[in-house]
């Protein structure tokens, strides 16, 4: 049984993969927060958060809703200097506050960053390897569903703590404290309360994962063929990875402003400790209606070279990174099965 289950997924066990996509967000995360917190460091002085406001904190894997305590004391939009550009920024924040100062928040998002990616990534992979055995003639699509299915999952198991995070963040309580607060909201709002936002995040997340999945499958194997090579090497995974989640990023950039206001309006009503049933008028859909009436359409386009310039790279290094862990699972599976076989017929 042991070695038919590594086999059954790819040459690699579940566990071997959740160990892969684990350290892959890791990786991502160290090399992506930088651009982050530069990105809020400007436009915090262009534009001032204050006090009760919300901005969306993105560590290349997932976005987090951070909630403005008081405008020049916390680490992420305190500004004491003037930024001339981004080059600039990186800067005179290593020289005026330490380099710990680029990853800050680093570790309370990791806390739900990496779990929602391995299981994302984890699911991906079982959920692929059984639709392509089990759709037959139609197995080049099993990327399209395994993507949208693996985000719907993912997505639904960490919608709740990204609520719970941003009431600890906003309104400093206890985890008793809070604790009896969820329990008022269930009992008052029921269960679904804790699934607030998710709408949002499924209409741009899911089509983002399943054209990602697919293309990314797509031009994998069309470079592995241009290279006359059977296994992916690490520059045809990044590759493949950044384009795939450019292409993705593109196409669902309208649902992503969308999103964004969304959460950021959501955020400011647990900030303020308001029912969110005071912004049932802001669906999506009039969400998007009130955008393309004050921008015009174009609106929904906001963004586009920001959000590009970070999806792209945080795309190439996450996939490469698992992909990497993955072959050096299966490599190492493939010595540990070889051994015994050398060792007899020695």
């Amino acid at each position: 049984m042991s070695r038919q289950s590594p086999a059954a997924s790819n040459g690699i066990t579940p566990l071997q993969q959740m160990v892969a996509s684990c350290s892959g967000a890791i990786i991502t995360s160290l090399f992506v927060t930088p651009l982050d917190v530069v990105k809020i460091r400007l436009q915090a002085q262009k534009n001032p958060f204050p006090k009760g406001k919300c901005f969306v904190y993105c560590n290349g894997l997932m976005d987090h809703i951070c909630v403005c305590e008081n405008g020049n004391t916390k680490a992420w939009y305190k500004a004491p200097s003037h930024f001339n550009g981004t080059l600039d920024a990186f800067v005179k924040i290593v020289r005026q506050e330490g380099t710990k100062a680029l990853w800050s928040g680093l570790p309370p998002t990791l806390v739900m960053a990496v779990p929602a990616t391995v299981i994302y990534f984890t699911c991906y992979d079982q959920l692929c390897s059984a639709l392509r055995v089990r759709m037959g003639d139609y197995s080049q699509e099993a990327p399209l569903l395994a993507g949208a299915v693996a985000r719907v999952g993912s997505a639904t198991v960490i919608s709740p703590l990204e609520l719970i995070r941003t009431q600890l963040q906003s309104q400093k309580q206890s985890y008793r404290e809070l604790t009896d607060c969820i329990r008022s909201a269930v009992q008052s709002e029921g269960w679904l309360s804790l699934w607030r936002g998710l709408g949002p995040t499924l209409l741009r997340d899911v089509p983002f994962s399943a054209m990602y999945w697919y293309n990314y499958e797509k031009s994998k194997s069309w470079l592995c063929e241009r290279s006359h090579t059977r296994e992916p090497t690490l520059t045809i995974t990044f590759v493949s990875g950044a384009m795939s989640g450019s292409i993705a990023s593109i196409v669902t950039l309208p649902f992503d402003v969308v999103k964004t206001r969304r959460q950021l309006e959501l955020g400011e009503l647990q900030a303020k400790n308001l029912s969110c049933q005071a912004s049932s008028s802001s669906s999506t859909f009039s969400v998007m209606s009130r955008i393309v009436a004050q921008g015009g359409f174009s609106g929904l386009f906001a963004g586009f070279i920001p959000r590009l310039i970070k999806v792209a790279p945080a795309c190439a290094i996450m996939i490469s990174s698992y992909e990497f862990g993955k072959t050096f699972f299966r490599k190492h599976n493939e010595e540990r099965t070889l051994r015994p076989l050398q060792d007899t017929n020695a």
